[in-house]
């Protein structure tokens, strides 16, 4: 029970209750935890906090980059991903593709307040998808 209150009382980049980022039940569980939250903890040393929905773009420039996200790799329960996935991607890879010029959308509510220590909140609200054109 100790676990579940200490990851539901983090917060997301907005200042506000951090949302789930995957919310689909047949798409991959995401978050280092898989817990379907972009949560973290000193053990998750990629920082994996960005809650974004990948497109083909990212995910082949992510790829060129050395993160190839889309191979599955059931030996550590990664399906890989497709295009419209939610995933909870590495704050730094995210940054690294944004600056290729690959970035893919962004859920605000559901990205972890750890990540403006790596990527700067005025690049991430270029990225945000509005709550609403979600479902």
């Amino acid at each position: 029970m100790a676990q579940s209150y200490q990851l539901s009382s983090k917060k997301n980049v907005l200042g506000q209750p951090l949302e789930a980022c995957g919310l689909d039940p047949l798409a991959p569980v995401t978050g280092f935890y898989r817990d379907n939250c972009c949560n973290t903890g000193p053990d998750d040393l990629g920082v994996h906090t960005v809650c974004c929905i990948v497109t083909e773009k990212f995910l082949a420039v992510s790829a060129q980059l050395g993160n190839d996200l889309s191979t599955p790799m059931p030996q550590y329960g990664f399906p890989g991903l497709k295009p419209g996935d939610r995933w909870c991607v590495c704050a730094a890879r995210w940054l690294q593709v944004q600056q290729a010029g690959a970035a893919c959308p962004v859920v605000l509510e559901a990205t972890h307040e750890d990540t403006l220590e790596i990527v700067p909140f005025e690049i991430l609200l270029q990225f945000a998808v509005i709550p609403e054109t979600l479902h």
